[in-house]
């Protein structure tokens, strides 16, 4: 099968490039060529940037592909560029969404794929929202739409936690670090290379046209476990100091956007639909082997543990205040 990705050295899509060409798809991908990871081999590469439809239109040419797959589209505006480059060549538009579009809070658990789509606290899952209204409207029109919605799927150079390595060092000199509220809300954190299998088995899948499936991990976790996982895969012990979510929100606005608009709220999924469409969809990495990959990356270079000393400051003020 011939497949091209829009992107594909992402967190999320190199997984998915490495399997597609694992299970013998023909891929090619599109992107501006300026990865910090390097493309698979075996992936034919387009540079181009999809925002810029002309330079886009030239990469292509007059090929054709039975699948799309557009990892980078984030607001209606870059779907329809997608979709003007992309017409008439596919078989499958391929929209990479987000289950942070779900209503918040969550009206039940766990969440599928009918559920209400509504955040009214990021604007992130505002704009995956609109992309969605968008090509419902599209396929109705005749366009091969699938959406995807993942669920913070993560690879060993992301950690879970905000701040990322600065979390980390803290553990590491046995200082409080923050879990927003009290630590006991559930959690899905995904593989990429779980994710990866249910993504690439909906590829030229005729069932999956005119549909919506998130993809992600069966395991659920709390936050406080969560650190404390973290915490072990690094050899240190968390000192957890909880904080309420929208004071994070007040000292930090895009750190609290993220956490009142997703996860504050305990997310968990039910993977049926995934499965009916591609049975052996099975996850099986669980976090406490992610953390391990993830430490092992971290710690194999000095030059990826930095921090970001605004955050620090902002964390610190969030500190102070819990400790009152």
């Amino acid at each position: 099968m011939r497949v091209l990705f829009i992107g594909g050295t992402g967190i999320i899509s190199s997984a998915c490039s490495e399997l597609a060409l694992k299970r013998g798809h023909e891929l090619t991908l599109l992107n501006r060529g300026k990865s910090k990871r390097p493309a698979p081999a075996g992936a034919e590469i387009l540079v181009a940037d999809i925002r810029d439809g002309e330079a886009a239109r030239s990469a292509l040419g007059g090929r054709k592909w039975d699948a799309v797959v557009d990892f980078i589209s984030f607001t209606p505006e870059h779907v329809e560029n997608a979709l003007a480059a992309f017409e008439g060549r596919t078989a499958q538009y391929v929209f990479i969404s987000s289950a942070s579009a779900y209503r918040k809070p969550p009206a039940a658990l766990p969440a599928v794929e009918s559920n209400l789509l509504d955040n009214p606290y990021w604007e992130y899952s505002r704009n995956k929202i609109a992309c969605e209204k968008l090509l419902e409207e599209k396929y109705r029109g005749g366009w091969p739409v699938t959406i995807v919605r993942p669920s913070h799927t993560y690879d060993k150079t992301l950690l879970p936690m905000d701040g990322g390595w600065y979390v980390v060092e803290r553990m590491l000199k046995a200082q409080d670090v923050i879990v927003h509220g009290d630590g006991s809300s559930l959690w899905t954190l995904t593989h990429h290379r779980d994710f990866a299998v249910g993504l690439v088995g909906l590829l030229g899948q005729s069932f999956a046209l005119g549909e919506a499936f998130h993809i992600t991990s069966d395991e659920w976790l709390s936050w406080d476990e969560i650190f404390r996982i973290v915490g072990r895969a690094f050899g240190a012990e968390p000192r957890i100091v909880h904080a309420p979510s929208d004071v994070i929100a007040r000292f930090n606005p895009e750190w609290g956007a993220g956490l009142l608009g997703d996860k504050a709220h305990s997310m968990i999924f039910d993977n049926s639909k995934i499965r009916r469409i591609v049975p052996d969809f099975r996850p099986s990495i669980p976090f406490s082997l992610g953390a391990r990959e993830i430490a092992e990356w971290y710690m194999a270079d000095p030059d990826r543990r930095t921090c970001d000393p605004d955050f620090a400051e902002k964390y610190e003020r969030i500190l102070d205040w819990a400790r009152r």
